[in-house]
């Protein structure tokens, strides 16, 4: 492996040196470390900028991580006449699944049954809408091979991709596609991966203390050093809290809500279950099929209120509307016990002073520079990241007269895709004798978590898991964790159920002080 796509701690540590006793500015500062953040600083490398992004906690340690793990097409802002956002969703989903992340993505196939949970004008309404979904995937230029065209499924055929679902008066499904990552937190570790391959430097645990258009001040939250960095330009991408950087913004965060199912509970589904709201034809809750033997119930959309938690709490309401409103659907109802973990996000939705349910508000991005300089991008959806990071650098390069090359993201292959330069020469039948559940998760860099490994039995699955030790010794080793809490919570998603998380701790303690020696 290419010591550039690695980000561990000594990496970290010699790029805060040379920045703290440096005499010479940077081109871009990126404040933030979600998918928005990445996402930019990929941009900005690309373009030949010297960029640095500071994040305060670990990568996707905010609400991408918090995410349904949907690309999605744009559907829903069909219903709201939100025709550009549509659009661009589609055409950005078709992007990722065929260009730059295929390994992250598959295909997923939603099932709308039709049974007694709908009435005829909703049953009618998704026929409609998925049609249309059909139309933008052609516009968007994404091949059937890539998302199927929607369908009509029997009802046998609905119970076998939904085992869960109610039988009574079942008449069959309609069956549409859309993409489905393998978790978020690890798109979003792969964007900042390919950005540090292209020379932006990635730091994480760095505390922005104030900020201005030509400078940032930073405190490693690790050695408590402050320091100060010069730029061209800051780009604030703090998501939610981009209001402590620039005051003047102000948001309406929306919470959304999931809860994590036993998949074993609902029959191990292939697909997933997608149920309306009553009365709506907008808002849908969703029994996604995951990773690790889980399923997960989403999600709300509701008005959080002017405080944002660095973690938000689930509340119980939140849980006991998902239950109701899924088990209109279920042939056996859902309680909490089977509730074996729960997440919450919020939403980074711009305050415009409309008397309007969150759920309502548009998801459109917008880029404003402040009084001093900061130029903040807010709002948007993580299935847009890429045009989000263009549009903003476009705008940047603008204002602030850097000389730049033209975006290159559209085509440009993230970590471990099959035409990424480091692996294009990786072909299939290489990864064949590989654990299946490693591939998923690595792509063409699969064979390089397992060679790259010093632990103890690296192929050995951690307890009550399906991932290998040499994944959790990769996490620290190239992937940026700094932490046990940072494997746990976001390079494997075993924090999720926290039950996973107890059960496997001490081993994943003693691999992660392992790897830390390893990098220092």
């Amino acid at each position: 492996m290419k010591d550039s796509t690695r980000l561990n701690a000594s990496r970290r540590a010699t790029d805060l040196h040379d920045l703290a006793t440096g005499t010479e500015g940077v081109d871009v500062v990126v404040i933030g470390g979600g998918i928005t953040g990445v996402g930019i600083a990929l941009d900005a490398a690309t373009r030949g900028l010297s960029t640095v992004l500071v994040e305060k906690h670990d990568l996707a340690f905010g609400t991408s991580r918090f995410s349904s793990k949907l690309v999605h097409g744009g559907l829903r802002y069909l219903t709201k006449m939100e025709f550009g956002i549509a659009r661009d969703s589609a055409v950005e989903r078709g992007i990722i699944m065929e260009r730059t992340a295929p390994h992250l993505v598959r295909s997923l196939p939603q099932v709308t049954a039709l049974g007694s949970d709908t009435n005829l004008f909703q049953k009618a309404a998704m026929r409609v809408g998925f049609l249309a979904g059909d139309v933008l995937r052609k516009l968007a230029g994404t091949s059937v091979k890539t998302l199927p065209r929607s369908r009509y499924a029997g009802p046998e055929e609905a119970a076998l991709l939904c085992p869960a679902v109610a039988r009574d008066n079942l008449r069959g499904a309609w069956v549409n596609f859309d993409g489905q990552m393998v978790d978020d937190a690890r798109f979003v570790t792969a964007v900042a991966r390919t950005a540090a391959s292209e020379g932006a430097r990635i730091l994480t645990q760095c505390e922005v203390l104030s900020a201005d258009g030509t400078s940032v001040r930073v405190r490693d939250r690790i050695d408590d050093n402050e320091f100060t960095l010069q730029a061209k330009a800051v780009i604030n991408a703090s998501g939610v809290w981009a209001g402590n950087i620039d005051h003047a913004l102000n948001f309406r965060p929306a919470r959304g809500t999931h809860v994590v199912i036993d998949a074993d509970r609902l029959g191990n589904p292939q697909g997933a279950l997608t149920v309306p709201l009553p009365g709506s034809i907008s808002r849908y809750l969703f029994l996604l099929p995951a990773p690790h033997g889980r399923v997960y119930l989403g999600l709300t959309d509701e008005d959080n209120g002017p405080e944002i938690p660095e973690v938000p709490a689930t509340p119980q309401e939140d849980i006991d509307f998902l239950l109701t409103h899924i088990n209109r659907a279920l042939d056996k109802d859902l309680t909490h016990d089977d509730v074996i973990g729960a997440f919450t996000g919020l939403r980074p939705l711009l305050d415009t002073g409309e008397d309007a349910a969150t759920a309502d508000l548009s998801r459109r991005h917008h880029i404003i520079e402040s009084e001093n300089g900061v130029i903040s991008i807010v709002g948007g959806k993580f299935t847009e990241y890429r045009l989000m990071a263009e549009e903003t650098l476009d705008e940047v390069v603008r204002l602030r007269n850097l000389s730049a090359r033209r975006c290159v993201t559209t085509t440009f292959p993230l970590i471990g895709a099959p035409g990424h330069r480091d692996y294009a020469h990786v072909a299939p039948r290489d990864l064949s004798d590989l654990p299946e559940s490693i591939v998923q998760r690595f792509g063409r860099e699969a064979p390089e978590v397992i060679s790259d490994a010093t632990v103890e039995r690296p192929l050995d699955l951690v307890t009550g898991t399906d991932l290998t030790r040499a994944e959790i010794e990769f996490a620290v080793t190239a992937e940026g964790a700094l932490s046990v809490e940072d494997v746990l919570e976001r390079r494997t998603r075993i924090a999720l159920v926290p039950a996973d998380a107890e059960a496997a701790r001490e081993e994943v303690i003693s691999i992660v002080n392992h790897a830390l020696e390893a990098v220092r």
